[in-house]
């Protein structure tokens, strides 16, 4: 099955209450199937909402998929893709020997991305920029955050 997952994070005030949304879109044999998943913290900063909307999107998955992510946070993209090797090398600390931020989230995410047998095509795309599923993603992460 081949799915599109859009995510976003929004924030007021960093921190302070902040959302995270999901759109999923699978293309099966009966056509274009559609979910949206939001949900937010009271106290949290806009990089662990967009972490949250790609962990959830993906957990959100009953089994294995061909995976395109939209996402407009560098942070995460190249978190996951460039940056986690070496935190994990060297023990979750930086390269310049500090602690990760937000170890939490992105042992999560990695425990999601290498054991949930996806194949995964990351793509960042420009946030508030007219894409029309990144603009849907940002709406649930504002639904998101608690009032």
């Amino acid at each position: 099955m081949k799915v599109v997952l859009y995510t976003d994070g929004a924030c007021k005030g960093n921190p302070g209450p902040g959302g995270w949304g999901a759109l999923l879109q699978a293309t099966t044999d009966n056509g274009l199937t559609e979910r949206e998943l939001c949900g937010g913290e009271r106290e949290t900063t806009n990089n662990r909402m967009e972490m949250m909307a790609v962990i959830e999107g993906l957990s959100a998955l009953t089994r294995s998929c061909e995976v395109t992510i939209y996402l407009d946070s560098k942070y995460v993209m190249q978190g996951i893709t460039e940056w986690i090797s070496g935190w994990k090398a060297r023990g979750w600390k930086t390269a310049a020997k500090q602690p990760v931020k937000n170890v939490d989230l992105w042992q999560r995410l990695d425990a999601v991305v290498s054991t949930a047998g996806h194949t995964i095509q990351w793509q960042w795309v420009k946030g508030h920029a007219g894409n029309a599923g990144n603009e849907r993603a940002d709406g649930l992460a504002n639904k998101g955050i608690p009032a």
